[in-house]
Parts: C-alpha cells; structure tokens; sequence
C-alpha cells in the first residue's frame, strides 16, 4: 500500500490527536527600511507569527500533516492612522517545496504587548492575513493526499479575503480573493499535484506501471490546466520546482513518447526533458 493511502487510513484513526499541521516554521523579517524607534516596535513580531501558527488550530480533519511553513516579512514604512502605527510591508508564504506566494502589498497594526489571535468573526489585518496564507498552503497540501480535497481550506481563505475586503484594512484583499478563486478553479493543476505526488511514492515502492499510470493523469492535468487557465504562476513554478524529478522517472522508465509530450506542454524547461531524451537515446 503506497504511502498516500496510509496516510489516509491514519487520519481516520487518529482524528482526535493535537493538531500539528505547522511542524517547523521559519520566519525571517527585514526591517531596514524602519527607522530605529519602529525597529524596537517589531522585535518581536517574527516570534510571534511562529507562535501564532503554532498555536493555531488549522484542520481537524488532517491533524498531521507536519508542514513546514517559511514567511518573511518586509517592511517598507508605516502610516499613521488615527492613533494607530500602520506598517505597510511586502510578504511571502511558502512550504519549502512547490507552494510559493508573494504578496506585494499589504497593511496591518502591531502591538508587541498583545498576542496574536485568529478570531473567525472579528477580522484584524496581521492575523487576517497570516491565516489567509496558513489555509492556501493547507489547501495546496491536502490537495496532494485527496482530489480537491484542499476545497474547505480555500472557502476558508476566501471568506477571510472577503473579510477584509469590507474592512478598513482593505488594501490588497481584492487581490487576495483573486488568488483563492483562481486556485480553485485550477482544477488541472490540482489533478496534476495530485498525479504527481501519487506516482511519486509508487515509484519509490517499485510500482512502475503505476507511477507511469499517474504521470498520464499528470500530463492530462497540466494540458487541462493549459486550456482552461493559461500558462499561470503556480502551474509554472509546480513544474520549476518538479521538472526534474518527473523527467528522471520517465527517463529511467523509458518512456520516450511521454517525455516528448511533457517537453512540448512546459516550453521553458524544453532543454531539461531533451536532455533526458539524449540519455535514453545513447
């Protein structure tokens, strides 16, 4: 049994374990743009997004995923508004492997003094925004262990974008809920991840039929994702960041005629698959 259906089978007997989506996190903070009295103010702030994350009860339903989560937060001034500092900052979410996002602009008031909190009803710039980037790289994770089953996370994200939206900290939140439905609309590059992760583990327990059986439903995906959305940011940076390792199982499978397809659906990296096809050739 591959490892993605253990898993599975794990979460239906452990649902009651201490959630533990966020493993290991890392944020970095540049600040330099501060001036040193707004320095002092956010000496804190990296500490306490790690807390907040981990502290943070994400998805009952997928207790273990043991993400890694790595943010950085760029400060590039603040604006005062009414009696509050408001920082304005660049962002960027990732898990360290194919789910990336950068957010160019954004606001939010910090207070050193006050913990970070998510609350569902009351929505607050810094914590709104933390939460809506945990659920996208939640999402994007489920994705790889069931079809679509990343859905719950999105509604979530999308529901804390249109939150903001009506808020008085709405710069950039129109943005944001352009990216929740544009993800989840993207229903060939979620068939694709999906494809990919599953042949991946199979391949690894030996089971060749089965992984190139999955790389078919990959490519299926990436030309279904082609057709319907075009040539988008996060199809291409999944297939910067997996290249490689689908073109090595094909390679070493010997499957010509797929490698041909994939260097015709990803352009870009058209050298790194011929490159593979050479060495079948020799």
């Amino acid at each position: 049994m591959v490892k993605r259906q253990s898993f599975l089978i794990a979460i239906c007997l452990f649902l009651n374990f201490v959630n533990a989506q966020f493993e290991s996190i890392q944020v970095t903070i540049d600040d330099r743009l501060l001036r040193s009295e707004e320095k002092q103010d956010v000496m804190n702030v990296a500490n306490d997004i790690k807390r907040f994350f981990l502290s943070t009860s994400w998805d009952e339903n997928y207790s273990d995923l043991d993400i890694n989560l790595y943010v950085q937060i760029i400060f590039e001034g603040v604006t005062i508004k009414g009696n509050e500092t408001v920082y304005n900052c660049q962002a960027m979410f990732s898990n360290g492997n194919d789910l990336r996002y950068f957010d160019k602009s954004t606001q939010f008031f910090y207070n050193s003094s006050t913990s970070l909190y998510y609350d569902p009803v009351l929505f607050e710039p810094l914590t709104g925004l933390l939460a809506f980037y945990a659920h996208l790289i939640l999402a994007g994770e489920i994705d790889t262990y069931e079809f679509n089953g990343g859905n719950s996370s999105y509604e979530i994200a999308r529901d804390i974008a249109l939150r903001g939206s009506a808020s008085d900290y709405k710069k950039g939140w129109s943005a944001r809920s352009n990216i929740v439905d544009d993800l989840n609309r993207n229903n060939g590059l979620r068939k694709a991840r999906l494809a990919f992760y599953i042949a991946e583990d199979l391949f690894k327990d030996g089971n060749i039929e089965g992984a190139i059986r999955e790389i078919e439903i990959l490519l299926d995906g990436l030309e279904e994702s082609f057709r319907d959305v075009g040539r988008e940011n996060s199809t291409q940076y999944f297939l910067k960041v997996k290249s490689e390792n689908i073109a090595k199982m094909l390679s070493f499978t010997g499957s010509i005629e797929l490698l041909k397809d994939i260097r015709e659906l990803d352009p870009d990296r058209r050298d790194l698959y011929q490159s593979y096809l050479d060495t079948i050739s020799e």
